[in-house]
């Protein structure tokens, strides 16, 4: 299965004051998701609204942004990458936002709240 993960969507999933620290919020995140994907075997991409800065580099997923920043443009990039997949039925969308869900149900993916995969995360 492919992962799909709306990475702020995640990370607000938890007000642990991750908006004080938005880059160190998305590192963690990003190291979760390495740590979860080495141990299952899953792939994973991580989609965030605008790139990195610094740069987050793994080796393990993929860390991808959307073309340009703007508020949902993670949701646009994500439904990109759905209508673009072989096989979206392949695929589970991490979101809790509603619109993105009935695109990627619509796509004929599976859709997985974004809280129940966080806490899955933190138990691994």
């Amino acid at each position: 299965m492919h992962y799909l993960v709306d990475g702020m969507n995640v990370i607000g999933t938890r007000p642990d004051a991750w908006w004080r620290d938005r880059h160190g919020a998305m590192v963690r995140l990003v190291g979760l998701l390495e740590s979860w994907s080495a141990a299952t075997g899953e792939d994973v991409t991580v989609v965030f609204e605008h790139p990195p800065k610094p740069p987050i580099r793994s080796t393990v997923i993929e860390v991808a942004h959307a073309p340009r920043a703007r508020a949902n443009s993670a949701d646009d990039e994500i439904v990109r990458r759905l209508k673009a997949a072989e096989n979206p039925a392949a695929t589970w969308v991490v979101t809790s936002d509603l619109w993105l869900s009935d695109q990627a149900h619509a796509l004929g993916a599976a859709v997985q709240p974004a809280a129940g995969f966080r806490a899955l995360l933190e138990d691994d």
